[in-house]
Protein backbone atom coordinates (compact mmCIF):
# COMPACT_ATOMS: atom_id res chain seq x y z
CA UNK A 1 0.00 0.00 0.00
CA UNK A 2 1.50 3.50 -0.84
CA UNK A 3 2.65 5.81 1.75
CA UNK A 4 0.24 8.61 0.20
CA UNK A 5 -3.13 6.59 1.11
CA UNK A 6 -5.03 8.52 2.99
CA UNK A 7 -5.40 7.65 6.66
CA UNK A 8 -8.34 9.19 8.48
CA UNK A 9 -8.37 10.44 12.12
CA UNK A 10 -11.34 10.66 14.35
CA UNK A 11 -11.54 11.98 17.82
CA UNK A 12 -13.76 14.34 19.30
CA UNK A 13 -10.32 15.52 21.53
CA UNK A 14 -7.71 17.65 19.69
CA UNK A 15 -5.25 16.94 21.43
CA UNK A 16 -5.40 13.50 20.68
CA UNK A 17 -6.43 13.55 16.63
CA UNK A 18 -3.30 16.35 16.69
CA UNK A 19 -0.67 14.49 18.31
CA UNK A 20 -2.12 10.70 16.49
CA UNK A 21 -2.24 12.65 12.96
CA UNK A 22 1.49 13.78 14.16
CA UNK A 23 2.91 10.23 14.63
CA UNK A 24 1.19 8.92 11.54
CA UNK A 25 2.67 11.57 9.45
CA UNK A 26 6.07 10.96 10.90
CA UNK A 27 5.54 7.78 9.62
CA UNK A 28 5.21 8.91 6.12
CA UNK A 29 1.24 8.36 5.75
CA UNK A 30 -1.23 10.84 4.24
CA UNK A 31 -3.68 12.39 6.98
CA UNK A 32 -7.18 13.67 7.07
CA UNK A 33 -8.12 14.92 10.53
CA UNK A 34 -11.85 14.65 11.51
CA UNK A 35 -13.69 15.74 15.18
CA UNK A 36 -16.18 13.54 14.52
CA UNK A 37 -17.62 10.81 12.58
CA UNK A 38 -20.40 12.98 10.86
CA UNK A 39 -17.57 15.26 10.11
CA UNK A 40 -15.45 12.34 7.74
CA UNK A 41 -19.33 10.77 6.61
CA UNK A 42 -19.86 13.84 4.96
CA UNK A 43 -15.95 14.85 3.58
CA UNK A 44 -14.96 15.00 0.70
CA UNK A 45 -11.98 12.16 0.94
CA UNK A 46 -14.00 9.82 2.62
CA UNK A 47 -13.60 7.45 -0.74
CA UNK A 48 -9.77 8.01 -0.46
CA UNK A 49 -9.30 6.84 2.91
CA UNK A 50 -8.08 3.11 3.55
CA UNK A 51 -7.74 3.17 7.31
CA UNK A 52 -9.52 4.51 10.26
CA UNK A 53 -8.22 5.75 13.18
CA UNK A 54 -11.49 6.00 15.59
CA UNK A 55 -12.36 7.31 18.98
CA UNK A 56 -15.05 4.28 20.51
CA UNK A 57 -16.78 7.24 22.17
CA UNK A 58 -17.50 10.60 20.91
CA UNK A 59 -20.68 13.02 20.79
CA UNK A 60 -23.22 12.31 18.10
CA UNK A 61 -22.36 9.08 16.25
CA UNK A 62 -19.77 7.03 18.16
CA UNK A 63 -16.81 4.85 16.74
CA UNK A 64 -18.86 1.99 17.09
CA UNK A 65 -22.04 3.38 15.09
CA UNK A 66 -19.78 4.38 12.23
CA UNK A 67 -18.46 1.06 12.05
CA UNK A 68 -21.75 -0.14 11.60
CA UNK A 69 -22.71 2.06 9.26
CA UNK A 70 -20.25 1.45 7.09
CA UNK A 71 -20.26 -2.49 7.01
CA UNK A 72 -24.05 -1.80 6.29
CA UNK A 73 -23.23 0.10 3.44
CA UNK A 74 -20.81 -2.59 2.11
CA UNK A 75 -18.06 -0.18 2.65
CA UNK A 76 -14.69 -1.97 3.70
CA UNK A 77 -12.29 0.33 5.76
CA UNK A 78 -10.13 -1.21 8.20
CA UNK A 79 -10.93 0.18 11.51
CA UNK A 80 -8.73 0.97 14.60
CA UNK A 81 -10.40 2.17 17.83
CA UNK A 82 -8.44 3.70 20.56
CA UNK A 83 -10.04 4.44 23.39
CA UNK A 84 -10.23 5.61 27.18
CA UNK A 85 -12.67 2.74 28.58
CA UNK A 86 -11.71 -1.04 28.28
CA UNK A 87 -15.25 -2.01 28.49
CA UNK A 88 -14.84 -6.25 27.63
CA UNK A 89 -18.26 -5.86 25.90
CA UNK A 90 -17.05 -3.04 23.89
CA UNK A 91 -13.81 -4.32 22.92
CA UNK A 92 -16.19 -7.66 21.80
CA UNK A 93 -18.37 -5.79 19.46
CA UNK A 94 -15.92 -3.89 17.86
CA UNK A 95 -13.75 -6.77 16.72
CA UNK A 96 -16.90 -8.81 15.94
CA UNK A 97 -17.36 -5.54 13.79
CA UNK A 98 -14.13 -6.71 12.02
CA UNK A 99 -11.86 -4.10 13.64
CA UNK A 100 -8.05 -3.94 12.89
CA UNK A 101 -7.10 -3.21 16.67
CA UNK A 102 -8.37 -1.56 19.55
CA UNK A 103 -5.64 0.16 21.68
CA UNK A 104 -6.19 1.85 25.44
CA UNK A 105 -5.32 5.22 25.68
CA UNK A 106 -2.78 6.31 26.16
CA UNK A 107 -0.82 3.62 23.81
CA UNK A 108 2.54 2.84 22.93
CA UNK A 109 3.42 5.36 19.54
CA UNK A 110 5.03 1.51 17.97
CA UNK A 111 1.56 -0.83 18.77
CA UNK A 112 -0.07 2.21 16.72
CA UNK A 113 2.11 2.15 13.84
CA UNK A 114 2.06 -2.19 14.04
CA UNK A 115 -1.98 -1.52 13.92
CA UNK A 116 -1.73 1.16 10.74
CA UNK A 117 0.54 -1.66 9.05
CA UNK A 118 -1.42 -4.44 10.13
CA UNK A 119 -4.89 -2.44 8.61
CA UNK A 120 -3.51 -1.47 5.53
CA UNK A 121 -2.25 -4.94 4.48
CA UNK A 122 -6.05 -6.17 5.39
CA UNK A 123 -7.02 -3.40 2.93
CA UNK A 124 -4.56 -4.71 0.27
CA UNK A 125 -5.92 -8.43 1.01
CA UNK A 126 -9.37 -7.13 0.63
CA UNK A 127 -9.10 -5.74 -3.06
Amino acid sequence: MARNAIISIIDNEDSIRSSVGSLIRSAGFSVDLFCSAESFVYSTNFSETVCLIVDIQMPGMSGLELQSLLVKSGIKIPIIFITGFADPSIRKRAMDGGAVCILDKPFQSDNLIKCVERALNASVDAM
